[in-house]
């Protein structure tokens, strides 16, 4: 049970290793893009090109959809990236249903693990497999593996090498089931447990009056996706919008700048005040614009005219 890219590669490693895979449940195809065509989650594209039956509930309650999941026999359920299960679905297996979780659980349960733990200046991460209960998250655990993230990370790179590490521990859970060879660990509950969310894009806005260190770790924890972003003023023309910044750098943590305020040579770099120095910003985005780094865009645009509010 999957939907985006995060999900393909457990998908294809078990398929790789020979494991019968009788169904696959993804979400129902949506419009996307401008011309709002049809599209297939990544994870039905694979599964039909692997001749797999693939089955798409709007509802998993659904009656229908619960008898013919029933009809499959099926021994395990492996969540990868999909929504919440019933009981009625995730208590269905002999052997029940594991998920892979982006974290190293019982940190950063919820739907945005990658996201914050990046926001949150965290040097370690990981992934989690544990056995899905009533409660989100909190499942027994049966394996995890640690991943480090670097200074140069942001939380597209810790996705795309989760995603591989992931689809490893998958692979090592079924085997370890097969086997009746596994651990299941009860999640420690204490008062530091960090929560991740779901992001919305009011929760992208960034805070100048922070210090250059939250910023940064803020910045990356939201590229490439949902992307931070800043409101800002052409003080020339009075257009006023939103400036989506992806990668930045942080410059001089002695400044006696003001938050917020812009300092440019209008020719290779646009620096912003924080609460305690500069952040460089090395790739943003315009509206109406295709993402730029900071010297594409200083060329066919004035930068000592923005204003950010």
């Amino acid at each position: 049970m999957g939907t985006p890219d995060f999900a393909v590669e457990s998908l294809k490693v078990l398929v790789e290793a020979g494991y019968e895979l009788v169904a696959v449940i993804t979400a129902p195809d949506k419009p996307s893009g401008r011309g709002k065509k049809i599209q297939q989650s990544p994870v039905k594209t694979y599964a039909l090109s692997q001749n797999i039956p693939v089955l798409q509930p709007p509802r998993l309650k659904n009656p229908e959809f619960l008898e013919t999941l029933k009809g499959y026999n099926a021994d395990l359920q492996i969540v990868v990236a999909f929504r919440m299960l019933p009981e009625l679905v995730w208590a269905m297996p002999k052997f029940g249903t594991f998920n892979l979780h982006g974290s190293l659980l019982p940190q950063y349960r919820g739907a945005a693990p990658i996201n914050w733990a990046v926001i949150n200046g965290e040097t370690e991460t990981g992934v989690t497999t544990f056995f899905i209960e009533k409660e989100i998250d909190t499942g027994k655990i049966i394996f995890k593996e640690k991943l480090a993230i670097n200074d140069d990370d942001n939380a597209g790179t810790i996705h795309d090498k989760l995603m591989v590490i992931g689809a490893n521990l998958v692979l090592k859970t079924v085997k370890a089931i097969e086997n009746n060879d596994y651990p299941q660990t009860e999640q420690e509950e204490f008062e530091a447990l960090k929560p991740a969310p779901k992001i919305f894009k009011e929760d992208c806005l960034i805070d100048w009056s922070k210090n250059s260190k939250q910023i940064f770790d803020f910045i990356r924890g939201l590229s490439p996706y949902p992307g931070a972003w800043t409101k800002f003023e052409n003080t020339k023309n009075g257009e006023v919008g939103n400036l989506k910044i992806f990668d930045s750098q942080i410059i001089d943590t002695n400044s006696t700048s003001t938050s917020g305020e812009i300092f440019t040579d209008n020719k290779t770099y646009l620096h912003i005040g924080t609460m305690d120095g500069l952040i460089a910003i090395l790739n943003l985005q315009i509206p109406g614009k295709k993402r730029l780094g900071i010297e594409d865009l200083l060329r066919g645009y004035d930068a000592e005219q923005i204003k950010i509010c």
